[in-house]
């Protein structure tokens, strides 16, 4: 059995920014908490995701945002996604049945961003797992702690992970496992067997993990976000990814096309 995986960031390369939708969505001004609020933190040696998470906390419980886990919930029904999302799963699953003899495809997210959005999104009964930063809720399932933090390199963690068939609800409580020896031919799916899609800086130690092991690494950006070009073509310039292409997932679009020749060169 060849065994290809296709692992994807979460906000900007599948949807629109959730986070910062999410907290305006709870009445927070979205420029004022990250340019002022954590970008303050930041100055103070802080790592960015704890300290988005930490200043979410604080506008919970002493803002009066009282922002709950139902409140992830519910918002994940709206979240905007990337042209041709909703389909692209089933397009790459067909795609390999018919063209692939005695392969097997899965699909997996490592996000920063918040886990409990991302699981219960329309997309996520398509990833065979989701790793993503998640909060501790109190007895009113109010958010209250950082749980889980994944951050710029803890995403090569979970690639790690993938290779060695660490995932499902069987790893979940089991963090160091991942650091434990395994014999080359016991691999569940090799590094090279690997195609990774994102869209910026936190994605850029998988970016390199994969091109470093001859796998797959795509960056995608915003069409309609000039901003981001120049971010984008950053990953070109220094040689992080195979691939740039704006974030369409849509049949015959090129970044389509890329993702199926990627699939196709995995021997």
């Amino acid at each position: 059995m060849n065994r290809i995986a296709i692992i994807f960031d979460f906000d900007e390369t599948l949807v629109e920014e959730s986070t910062s939708a999410f907290l305006a969505h709870k009445g927070i001004d979205v420029d004022t908490f990250w340019q002022k609020t954590v970008q303050k933190l930041i100055l103070q040696d802080w790592d960015p995701v704890p300290a988005y998470m930490y200043k979410m906390i604080e506008s919970s419980i002493h803002k009066g945002k009282n922002i709950k886990q139902q409140d992830f919930k519910e918002f994940a029904k709206l979240l905007v996604y990337k042209k041709g999302v909703k389909d692209l799963f089933e397009n790459l699953k067909d795609y390999v049945k018919e063209n692939l003899k005695n392969t097997e495809l899965n699909f997996f997210i490592i996000s920063s961003g918040i886990g409990e959005l991302i699981r219960n999104s329309e997309i996520a009964p398509y990833f065979t797992d989701i790793w993503a930063s998640d909060f501790e809720y109190d007895h009113n399932s109010e958010i209250i702690f950082p749980k889980k933090v994944v951050s710029f390199t803890d995403k090569t963690r979970y690639i790690f992970q993938i290779s060695k068939g660490q995932i499902g609800e069987n790893y979940r409580a089991k963090p160091y496992v991942v650091n434990e020896k395994t014999i080359d031919k016991n691999y569940h799916t090799p590094i090279k067997n690997m195609i990774y899609i994102g869209d910026g800086l936190t994605d850029v130690p998988c970016f390199s993990l994969l091109r470093s092991h001859k796998g797959t690494a795509i960056a995608v950006y915003d069409a309609q976000n000039t901003q981001a070009y120049g971010k984008a073509w950053r990953f070109v310039k220094d040689n992080r990814v195979n691939n740039l292409h704006t974030a369409n997932y849509e049949k015959g679009s090129d970044l389509y096309n890329s993702i199926i020749m990627a699939i196709q060169s995995v021997e």
